[in-house]
């Protein structure tokens, strides 16, 4: 079957860096260490798990990192090579192990990427487990498999973006029937959104920036407005069809072009003051950002735009920031956090809810669509392409690019 899949070496990285400004397609050409090609279909590990015939494999911002070579080696010994691209996923059952109940073969479905304790085969969770802290396992590199976080970084498992995929019984949620295969597919984000929303909720009097409109930051706007926030929330938009998105999903106001410190000042009543080098300060800004981008300059403007005492939230994967002027963050008292996938324990209206629950409920009970953020389809032969167009967004007007098999 085809596949898209990341082999990390030495020499392929190094390729990679070396050549990759001046030619980006040399990132997935095969020289470098992302590369399409026939594999074998996954056999099941166990009899607790699943096959799954993909309907759509999502194209993520932390793939395209890893793709790019952006993201830190951190994680590399939480990984395990060659991996098959693709944790965003709706499928259908193709295979099921003999322990397998209640789910049949021909079900939709959609594979939590996470791989804790209980897929890796431990009985006893880790203490964070046992909590319902799942994104916090303490066992990604031990238990049953090779290294592996999540689905489709892993060699276990393949991924989405592949005809076929695994899945233990513990990760799997049943897709309604009135639930799209788009916006099935977008439990994922959404339940990321969620989960940054839900750590710590902004109260409707607070004013909340978002800053980038891409994927990650209208699922943090999304979750935001279903969970009832109704805080004045300004958001940071590269382009105008992002800009759109931003609005028709709730943002109280989209800042487009210009100067982001001049209209963050403006919109939270804050002053700009200008040393003699180097950029603005402002005193004043937003109660809580959110970073959605994780570059070295969203970084240094999200603790420049918030304002004393104010909160901001690490929702891109910032990698090895460079040129981040952490000054701001001792002379504000500002708390820095980071919100990382989702879990088991999310509380809300008093009732502990998993992630992907709650985003299957909000998705299939409410009057929330985000089917209409799929913007581009591609077959999986296709790839080429696809990273080509996705990599110039502007011009192609991505919003969220998918395979489709």
């Amino acid at each position: 079957m085809k596949a898209v899949q990341f082999k990390f070496t030495i020499p392929r990285y190094a390729l990679g860096l070396a050549l990759g400004r001046f030619y980006p397609p040399i990132y997935w050409s095969g020289l470098s260490c992302t590369f399409g090609g026939e594999i074998p279909e996954p056999e099941l590990p166990g009899e607790d798990w699943v096959k799954v015939e993909t309907l759509l494999g999502g194209i993520c911002g932390t793939d395209l990192g890893t793709i790019y070579l952006h993201t830190s080696t951190y994680n590399e010994p939480f990984s395990s090579f060659p991996f098959t691209f693709g944790h965003e996923n709706v499928g259908r059952i193709a295979q099921v192990g003999s322990k397998v109940e209640r789910w049949q073969a021909g079900e939709r479905v959609i594979v939590e990427p996470l791989f804790w304790c209980t897929p890796r085969g431990f009985a006893e969770p880790c203490e964070f487990c046992a909590r319902g802290e799942i994104n916090l396992c303490q066992r990604y590199t031990q238990g049953a498999f090779a290294p592996q976080i999540m689905l489709g970084i892993g060699s276990n498992t393949g991924g989405s973006w592949s005809p076929y995929y695994l899945g233990h019984v513990s990760q799997l949620y049943r897709v309604p029937d009135s639930l799209s295969n788009e916006n099935a597919m977008l439990v994922e984000p959404l339940a990321y959104g969620l989960h940054t929303a839900l750590t710590d909720l902004p109260s409707d009097d607070q004013t909340v920036l978002i800053i980038g409109a891409g994927t990650a930051g209208l699922m943090v706007l999304a979750a935001l407005r279903a969970l009832g926030c109704r805080a004045k929330i300004l958001v940071s938009a590269r382009y105008a069809f992002q800009a759109e998105a931003a609005t028709r999903l709730g943002a109280s106001k989209v800042l487009l072009g210009g100067d982001l410190y001049a209209a963050v000042a403006e919109r939270t009543g804050g002053r700009l003051l200008k040393p003699p080098i180097g950029k603005a300060v402002l005193v004043g800004g937003a109660d809580r950002t959110y970073d959605c981008v994780g570059s070295d300059s969203t970084l240094d403007d999200a603790i420049r735009l918030t304002r004393t005492g104010g909160k901001v939230t690490l929702v891109g994967l910032p990698g090895v920031a460079k040129g981040v002027d952490w000054t701001a963050i001792f002379v504000k008292e500002l708390e820095v956090k980071a919100s990382i996938n989702y879990n088991h324990a999310e509380m809300y209206q008093g009732k502990k809810w998993k992630s992907f629950d709650l985003a299957i409920e909000f998705l299939a009970k409410t009057d929330l669509d985000l089917s209409w953020l799929v913007t581009h389809r591609y077959p999986i032969g296709e790839y080429n392409q696809a990273l080509r167009q996705i990599g110039n967004k502007k011009q192609h007007q991505v919003i969220k690019a998918v395979f489709e098999f």
